[in-house]
């Protein structure tokens, strides 16, 4: 049997930075954080890796299941290059947002939580981001906001990624 991964040295000391942030008796605060460091770290969550930020900041482990698989920016099995994440609610979806989903979706021919056989794109669905105003929305990678993405629009990004 292999061994639970463990959390680095350096990843322990970014938590760290976080954890600093809240009161002493609340370290599960971090938890958002922590599992963006542990992600950034190892491309993907793994339950080992769920486990471990669970037993270093003192809290049941399905609680910090229940922070990953709640919100899209946590990737619980790898993911391409470039991750295309299109928000679906109403707002969006009045705006565009299927439209735009689907021209994706024809243009790269994968669905939802796919990869491109390149490993280039995957593509998921999301919800709110809080830019309604500016749907259809796509956010790039957990870190990029995409707004107003007509076809013609992700036309240009998908040549862009593809360079």
């Amino acid at each position: 049997m292999s061994e639970a991964p463990v959390l680095s040295v350096e990843s322990r000391a970014r938590i760290d930075r976080e954890v600093r942030k809240y009161p002493e008796d609340q370290r599960q605060s971090a938890v958002m954080s922590a599992l963006a460091v542990v992600q950034a770290e190892h491309g993907h969550l793994t339950n080992e890796l769920m486990d471990a930020v669970a037993a270093y900041l003192g809290m049941p482990s399905i609680a910090v299941y229940e922070v990953a698989t709640f919100y899209t920016m946590y990737d619980l099995q790898p993911v391409g290059r470039h991750k295309l994440c299109v928000c679906t609610n109403l707002p969006c979806a009045l705006s565009g947002a299927n439209e735009a989903a689907e021209h994706l979706k024809s243009r790269l021919g994968i669905d939802w939580n796919q990869t491109t056989a390149d490993g280039a794109i995957t593509l998921k669905e999301g919800e709110c981001f809080g830019a309604c105003g500016d749907a259809p929305v796509i956010v790039q990678n957990n870190r990029k906001m995409l707004i107003e993405m007509t076809p013609a629009k992700i036309d240009e990004l998908l040549a862009e990624l593809s360079r």
